[in-house]
């Protein structure tokens, strides 16, 4: 499996964290979806962090309360997924009324990953959604008898501020992020804030 990294750079004069996001593909259902932050790391003036990952999918939940932007998610179970192999994946409450993922099967949409939220699921108490490498990249709000379909589309967005990993991130208010873009045999890419305090890629 290909890996891929992100070395960020702080040139500039800020304390912060850079964090890497993806944005959710238009053909996500349903609708409301949120991205995370799905790595961050504080990084002072004059250091340098690597982030590092592989395409390796997984189907997260935690229990937020209602799914607003300065959420943070800290996923409570992260059960592998497969967008060509195991790919759909039922949430539910079990006997003692915790919150839990059970059957996963091979049922769901070839290239996309389905988690079928069965009729007690408690509104608005839990979030669900899909991550790679080990941390949550989207979430919805959970419900009863809702399915959420996420069809991946990697893409890796950088941006440096207040961020720590599962925050909740409102992309139409982020300013001042850039797109990492990988291809071929380039898999290993450099971004840095510099005095300005405008990100580059390289």
């Amino acid at each position: 499996m290909t890996s891929y990294s992100l070395t960020c750079v702080n040139n500039s004069q800020l304390h912060g964290s850079f964090a890497v996001f993806q944005k959710a593909p238009p053909t996500t259902i349903p609708g409301n979806v949120f991205s995370l932050a799905w790595f961050a790391r504080p990084t002072a003036p004059g250091s340098r962090v690597t982030f590092a990952w592989s395409l390796d999918y997984s189907f997260v939940w935690s229990e937020t309360g209602v799914l607003q932007s300065g959420v943070n998610f800290a996923a409570t179970q992260v059960q592998p997924a497969d967008p060509s192999g195991q790919n759909l994946i039922q949430l539910t409450q079990d006997s003692a009324g915790a919150t839990t993922f059970i059957n996963p099967s091979v049922d769901g949409a070839v290239g996309s990953l389905t988690i079928r939220q069965l009729s007690n699921v408690v509104p608005n108490r839990t979030s669900v959604g899909v991550g790679m490498a080990g941390s949550g990249t989207f979430v919805v709000q959970a419900a009863p008898n809702m399915t959420a379909v996420f069809t991946p589309r990697p893409n890796y967005w950088v941006i440096f501020g207040n961020y720590q990993t599962g925050d909740v991130i409102d992309i139409e208010d982020v300013t001042g992020a850039v797109e990492a873009t990988y291809g071929g045999a380039l898999t290993a890419r450099t971004a840095a804030i510099g005095l300005e305090n405008l990100i580059k890629v390289s």
